[in-house]
């Protein structure tokens, strides 16, 4: 666990900013500590020598501003880190949706969707203590403590001696304390992943536990792990209460071999007392900064732990991304291109879901895909799409980068997710000036002609069949298809809870989208869709091994 990832800096652009005003908020806040000590140790010694009130008043308003200033710096810098907080999370949940969306649901089944929920979620909160009181202290051991340090040697050499000698004791129990927080810090992430998930399970399958009378003992596993999350929540705490002991302890004993020096030196008259006192003064503020880093790195850990995990995420969407060739940009007009397999074979869970498939799919044709259940329709296109890994060659247009196929593919899956909103923004969905004239369109071309754009639905469909929810998923393939030039358009199952008459309407669009250049490839076994083909394709069952 790193005090400091690189990759948030590259991910999180208002990590930048916050480090920039993070910086300039120091040194304000150094200058005017140093300002402070020096005014008040000339005010005590002026007070000791009998100046009178009078004479001193310069001094005390100087002061109380220098004072004022330190504390408006130390509200400014917590308002700060507040703010960068939340920027930062926000920034991090973005890129890790897109990131998600570019790995695609073919990684997505080899993790625990539980996992990557707490992380963004409860993981990312995190990160407040991180930037409130991690990072500040951290910034300012970079630029406090070496100013303090040369301030204290130009005053006195002997007592700026003493810290350097001093100082290193901090790190050293800081390293020793990391490594101890880190391998509890971990183990307490990993508890909690575990309870969140089991927790998620028991809901949602609560109604057949309570059926088979097995819901007591899911509340017995879902207590042990809570006792398990509480037993490793203690040892951070211990840990930490232990680790700001310690360091407290060794910046006193630091201060106070410091204050030993001085007053002797008082004693026997080698040292003025107007530079004692500021010497004093100024020595807690070496080590403060420092001190204070080791006692919050606990509040670091967590946020840290889920930074890692999503650095993770973005480092593999990255690495998709370098590996998929340049896009050349949006199409601006339709370009007919064929779609081609070669020996292309996918396993999937154990066994070979597409063994050495090939065939080309041309434009301005109605193509069926067809086969028997676990014959591989729905792995050659999520292949197509790049959700699965696969060997052999897919190409649009002679374009074989994932991009490229993405970007020129519109596509309609089995199942018909739909969002809160409209008919017309559930079709216009990732547009970014939805067009009504061609959501109008595209709901003819799906058998929904008659259906109004501005119908609310729910995710859960409400106030649509589920052969209308499943023509809507239809209709925004076929909007993306048309808006965004893409040449391939593929339907997996569009009409298998439709009729014979909604089946028949639905043909004759996408017979339409067919004869205006797109290359049109429908997953499906009804003897309707077969029939209505151009050509078709018959897999058979898949291998098993």
């Amino acid at each position: 666990m790193r005090p400091l990832d690189p990759r948030l800096l590259r991910y999180a652009a208002a990590a930048r900013t916050f480090f920039g005003v993070g910086v300039l908020l120091g040194i304000v806040k150094t200058i005017a500590t140093v300002a402070f000590c020096l005014v008040l140790s000339q005010a005590i010694v002026g007070a000791i020598a009998g100046r009178s009130f009078t004479e001193l008043l310069p001094d005390i308003m100087t002061l109380a501003g220098v004072g004022i200033l330190r504390a408006a710096t130390i509200w400014v810098m917590d308002v700060a880190s507040a703010r960068g907080a939340s920027v930062v999370k926000s920034q991090l949940r973005r890129r890790l949706v897109t990131g998600l969306a570019r790995l695609g649901p073919g990684w997505l089944n080899g993790r625990n969707r539980v996992d990557l929920v707490t992380t963004a979620g409860a993981g990312l909160d995190a990160l407040d203590g991180y930037f409130s009181l991690f990072l500040p202290q951290l910034i300012l051991t970079a630029i406090a403590t070496p100013l303090v340090i040369v301030v204290i040697f130009l005053e006195d050499v002997t007592s700026g001696i003493l810290v350097v000698i001093a100082l290193p004791l901090i790190p050293i129990f800081m390293i020793l304390i990391g490594l101890a927080t880190r391998a509890v810090q971990r183990r307490q992430w990993l508890v909690l992943a575990q309870l969140s998930s089991r927790f998620l399970d028991v809901v949602g399958g609560l109604a057949t536990l309570k059926i088979f009378g097995r819901q007591h003992r899911q509340a017995a596993r879902i207590e042990s792990l809570t006792e398990s999350y509480r037993i490793e929540t203690m040892k951070v705490l211990r840990i930490s209460f232990l680790s700001g002991f310690t360091l407290e302890l060794i910046g006193s004993l630091s201060v106070a071999l410091v204050a030993v020096s001085v007053g002797l030196r008082l004693i026997d008259g080698s040292l003025g007392l107007a530079v004692g006192l500021f010497v004093l003064l100024l020595a807690p503020e070496a080590f403060l900064p420092l001190r204070q880093v080791g006692a919050n790195f606990h509040a670091a850990a967590d946020g840290i732990a889920a930074a890692e995990d999503i650095f993770e995420i973005l480092d593999a969407a990255q690495a998709v991304t370098r590996e998929a060739e340049a896009l050349g940009g949006r199409a601006t007009s339709l370009i007919r291109s064929e779609l081609r397999f070669t020996e292309v074979s996918v396993r999937h869970e154990g066994r070979v879901a597409v063994d050495r498939f090939s065939a080309v799919i041309r434009p301005g044709r109605l193509t069926v895909l067809a086969g028997p259940s676990g014959s591989g329709k729905s792995s050659l296109v999520a292949a197509l799409l790049g959700f699965v890994p696969f060997d052999g060659t897919i190409e649009i247009g002679g374009a074989a980068a994932v991009d490229d196929r993405r970007s020129r593919t519109a596509w309609a899956g089995q199942e018909a997710p739909l969002l809160e909103g409209t008919i017309a923004s559930n079709v216009a969905l990732g547009a970014l000036q939805p067009d009504v004239t061609l959501v109008r369109r595209a709901l003819a071309l799906a058998a929904l002609g008659s259906l109004d754009p501005e119908l609310p639905v729910s995710v859960t469909g409400s106030g649509l069949s589920g052969g209308q929810a499943a023509r809507v998923v239809a209709a925004r393939a076929i909007y993306r298809g048309i808006d965004r030039f893409c040449p391939v358009l593929v339907f997996d199952e569009p009409s298998a809870a439709l009729d014979s008459r909604a089946e028949a309407q639905l043909l004759r669009g996408l017979r339409r989208l067919a004869d205006e250049g797109h290359t049109v490839l429908v997953v499906s076994h009804r003897p309707a869709i077969i029939a209505a083909a151009d050509e078709n394709i018959e897999l058979g069952v898949a291998l098993r091994v």
